[in-house]
């Protein structure tokens, strides 16, 4: 059965439009810090976005093309584990760093959690998409 990967492929859009608009309204010296950290929030909650929506898609992937069993109720570095068995994704430690600021931006905030997690969009952007191409070209 083939995953309809729009939510997927939807999110990682967005995170990267909001990148792009943070980048444009960083270099923008008219706009004010305020402007500029409320952009930084919105790139922020489509990371949270993206990345919930990878995992999901790590996890019915792998439920559809090896076993439902597998990824039943493991944690998160299993279940990365796993795909990285599969070849879905490349670094375990990568995407649990993703995890971990993924968990600090919904237990409370604070601006050295805002940036570690502003950190980690930027790089997650590539990732997403490296597991994007990935699970599209074996999604059949």
């Amino acid at each position: 059965m083939t995953l309809d990967l729009s939510s997927l492929i939807k999110a990682i859009a967005s995170l990267e439009k909001s990148i792009n608009s943070y980048q444009v309204c960083a270099a923008n010296s008219t706009l004010t810090k305020e402007d500029i950290e409320t952009v930084k929030a919105g790139v922020i909650q489509n990371f949270e976005v993206a990345y919930e929506q990878c995992w999901k898609f790590m996890k019915r992937w792998i439920e559809q093309n090896v076993s439902a069993g597998v990824v039943d109720g493991v944690t998160r570095r299993e279940l990365f584990r796993v795909s990285a068995e599969n070849r879905l994704l490349d670094d375990v430690a990568l995407w649990m760093e993703f995890h971990q600021s993924r968990n600090l931006t919904s237990h409370t905030y604070d601006s050295n959690n805002a940036d570690h997690a502003f950190g980690s969009a930027l790089l997650f952007i590539g990732a997403a998409k490296e597991f994007l191409a990935r699970l599209e070209s074996r999604n059949d």
